[in-house]
């Protein structure tokens, strides 16, 4: 690891932003005392709520930890579209006794009053998700001491993040769980995202920043497969969501190893943006229909998301999961994290045993 790295954690394990609540401070604190690096995600917060959460880890634990924010999206998408999708779910509307979202809703999730909130009250890391900030905003965080990472999905996003002065990249590959973290959201380029060990060595051949590599990751064996392929850390999400301070829902969680859900794929289903998560019946049904409208589709299905959970059904809640999900544990944080760092030195120590046999 990359002395900045080793400063912020004891292992090079980071648990991933997951927004909607399931990266609540409990998990954050429960990760940072275990020794690895935990993230709050202000994805979907209000600039106060984010800052409350903030305060919140600071009360359970005197180790860093990061927050990460949603950068402003273009608004690009087709009101047309939006309206069709709007009626293809009146359906929806009835089962679940709710009204859909207004889509008119900003697309800027608060970002200035978080920055200038981070800014003023610092916390160790920031992380970005669907952009890379300029290098203004870069340089201030670099002023008030915060080391920032930038979330990519190819070596020519990496480049531009190191150009724009981002101490570290997050390299995530398309076996991630939850939205895929590309800069532009473009539909002609749905499905075509690179695997992690594959994205890993091109974005380790294009920057000379540290790469935290993620996607899919469930085991200590795999960190220290992607620790060997160039990366200087590991970013878990999945198998950080079943603990019991995940602040997932309970169905969620559970849906995790169930067998009614075989596979996850890409969908614009619930959000308008690429997204991996559970095969459910919202997915099959109304995956093939939604347009490339983020936010406007996250803000329509959010009641909808919200009654479904309520009703205890799964079939209708947004189930985001990375590849690996069958492999979750239900483990408390903590010991996940040692349990995980155990797996990653035995993975380790067997392949020096095996060089030099």
């Amino acid at each position: 690891m990359s002395s900045a790295l080793t400063d912020l954690c004891r292992y090079p394990i980071v648990q991933a932003p997951m927004a909607g609540g399931t990266s609540c401070p409990q998990l954050v604190a429960a990760v940072a005392e275990a020794g690895g690096l935990g993230f709050l995600a202000a994805g979907y917060k209000t600039a106060d709520g984010m800052y409350n959460e903030i305060k919140q880890v600071r009360g359970l634990t005197g180790q860093p930890f990061g927050v990460n924010l949603f950068m402003p999206q273009p608004d690009l998408a087709d009101p047309a579209s939006v309206e069709v999708y709007r009626h293809q779910l009146a359906g929806e509307v009835s089962w679940y006794e709710t009204q859909l979202g207004d889509t008119d809703a900003c697309g800027d999730d608060g970002y200035e009053a978080k920055l200038a909130i981070l800014l003023e009250d610092p916390v160790p890391v920031v992380s970005f998700t669907f952009g890379c900030p300029s290098r203004d905003t870069l340089d201030a965080f670099a002023a008030a001491g915060t080391y920032t990472v930038v979330t990519v999905t190819s070596p020519e996003e990496a480049q531009a993040a190191q150009w724009a002065g981002a101490d570290a990249v997050c390299a995530q590959g398309v076996e991630a769980g939850g939205h895929q973290s590309t800069f532009r959201d473009d539909p002609q380029a749905d499905g075509s995202g690179t695997g992690l060990l594959c994205l890993v060595g091109q974005v380790r051949e294009t920057v000379q920043i540290p790469v935290v590599a993620a996607g899919g990751l469930m085991r200590g064996s795999q960190i220290a497969a992607v620790l060997a392929a160039g990366a200087d850390a590991a970013q878990l999400g999945t198998a950080f969501l079943a603990c019991p301070e995940s602040g997932a829902h309970l169905l969620h969680k559970q849906a995790l190893n169930n067998p009614l859900f075989v596979r996850t794929t890409l969908t614009r289903a619930f959000s308008g943006r690429p997204a991996r998560g559970l095969v459910n019946r919202f997915v099959r049904e109304h995956g093939p229909y939604a347009p490339a409208a983020y936010p406007q589709v996250h803000h329509l299905t959010a009641a909808l998301r919200k009654a479904a959970a309520k009703a205890g059904d799964a079939q209708g809640m947004a189930l985001w999961a990375g590849q690996g999900h069958r492999m979750a544990r239900e483990l408390p944080a903590g010991r996940l994290v040692r349990l995980l760092a155990e797996e990653m030195d035995a993975a380790r120590t067997a392949l020096s045993t095996r060089s030099t046999q």
